[in-house]
């Protein structure tokens, strides 16, 4: 959690003392931060973060410390998003969460798998119509 506070630090820092270049290298107006929130983090492990800056790049994120399988151990459990416009002026907007399953982003923006075919789509339904078949004995431990 120490790392998130120190990464969360480094983009503030970051963000308060840049100044965005224009591809000619002439210096622009720096990037304001307009609102910032950091509730810390708490003795139970939880925290809370947001900011927004001047050019309308928003973030969010909250954590808790939640009971592991082992219990010696623990995970963080983590949700959050964040949203800025590309470029292209395409508004890109990301919610997550991330835990012991991993990090999973969620935005309209990021690619989906293809549909499942339609002839393996009804292979799978028929499949799940079929009684299960017994192992045969010869594969079976004893």
């Amino acid at each position: 959690m120490q790392l998130t506070i120190a990464v969360v630090g480094c983009m503030l820092a970051s963000l308060v003392s840049c100044q965005q270049y224009q591809p000619s290298g002439s210096p622009t107006t720096p990037i304001p931060i307009v609102r910032y929130e950091n509730d810390g983090v708490n003795f139970d492990g939880s925290y809370k973060w947001a900011y927004e800056t001047g050019n309308g790049i928003q973030a969010e994120e909250s954590g808790s410390v939640q009971p592991a399988q082992d219990p010696n151990q623990s995970a963080l459990n983590v949700q959050g998003g964040y949203s800025y416009t590309a470029p292209d002026g395409t508004p890109i907007s990301v919610k997550y969460v991330a835990g012991p399953q991993g990090f999973v982003p969620v935005g309209d923006h990021l690619p989906t798998p293809p549909p499942l075919p339609p002839a393996i789509a009804k292979l799978l339904e028929f499949l799940a119509t079929q009684p299960s078949t017994p192992e045969p004995a010869y594969n079976r431990r004893k």
